[in-house]
């Protein structure tokens, strides 16, 4: 029982409105991986350069999650900066600097290779290069963004057609289809071959497609939101280790994860980088997925 994710480890300045943080813990893998941990052991592969702090590093050991994936080269760590605005949506990108990552040709560790596997929002050449290595993983998802959509679609859409799991935002989803309607652009994802698609929806929650079903869960309400950088990532890993935990694919249990995913995501957002993350433990993840319940449930009409 364990998820593989390949992604990103990155220094990343954050600003709010309300606050300005400099060379921040990011990146996909650092995220996913701190919130997948709750439920499963998690590897990490990715590469960060000679000048990521060994703190950051003692974060993933102390979680127990297994770095052998993640080299050190010589020179940068990925680097990005982004700005919100009062809303905390889209931010605006200030810099990327990809560093180490632009030359970055990940190597599968033989002990990774049939493991539970989250192909993170990378070059699909990249993903495509990973799944050649992999011997028979439990299962793959994959998430990707509108940058690789517009510039490798059909290297894109080669590597959803090998996923079982295919995770991105509506207008992602549309792009990608050409479709308008969810609904339909939904059946054409699914006739590329991914059979679960999930669309996160930001504020709004997150939809489940399965064949001719669907399931619609609402975010969390918070009171206060800090930083929602990691918010996407962080559902993954809770969605992913929700699954693989429980070894269970019907879906009611896949109903079960999604929560779990939405709850995680709520969790990562309350503060900068990934430090709810390792705030929290596993009584008010509980906890928080109860209210959840108890506030969506509505039982049978009595008439």
């Amino acid at each position: 029982m364990a998820v593989t994710v390949v992604g990103s480890v990155a220094l990343d300045n954050v600003e709010t409105p309300f606050k300005k943080m400099n060379n921040i813990l990011g990146g996909s893998a650092s995220f996913f991986s701190l919130s997948s941990s709750f439920l499963t052991d998690v590897k990490i592969i990715g590469v960060i350069g000679d000048d990521f702090n060994q703190t950051y590093l003692d974060i993933f050991k102390d979680k127990s999650i297994d770095i052998t994936g993640l080299k050190t080269e010589k020179g940068t760590t990925f680097h990005w900066e982004g700005r919100y605005g009062y809303d905390l949506s889209d931010p605006e990108t200030l810099e990327t600097d990809l560093g180490v990552f632009s030359s970055f040709k990940p190597v599968v560790p033989h002990s990774f290779k049939n493991d539970t596997l989250f192909l993170a929002n990378i070059d699909p050449d990249i993903q495509f290069d990973v799944l050649s290595q992999m011997n028979s993983p439990k299962l793959i998802a994959l998430d990707t963004m509108n940058f690789w959509i517009e510039r490798k679609r059909e290297k894109l859409i080669k590597v959803i057609e090998k996923s079982d799991i295919f995770i991105i935002n509506e207008s992602e989803a549309r792009l990608l289809t050409g479709e308008s309607s969810i609904f339909l652009a939904a059946k054409a994802i699914h006739n590329f071959g991914a059979k679960i698609l999930i669309l996160k929806r930001g504020a709004y929650g997150a939809t489940m497609f399965l064949d001719d079903h669907f399931f619609i869960v609402p975010a969390y309400p918070l009171e206060d939101i800090k930083d929602p950088t990691g918010a996407g990532d962080s559902f993954a890993g809770g969605f992913l280790g929700y699954i693989d935990n429980t070894g269970d694919m019907s879906f009611e249990n896949l109903k079960k994860a999604l929560v779990f995913g939405n709850i995680m995501a709520s969790f990562a957002v309350e503060d900068f980088s990934v430090d709810r993350l390792l705030a929290i433990k596993m009584d008010e993840i509980k906890d928080r997925f109860k209210k959840f319940r108890d506030m969506t449930y509505f039982g049978e009409l009595s008439l």
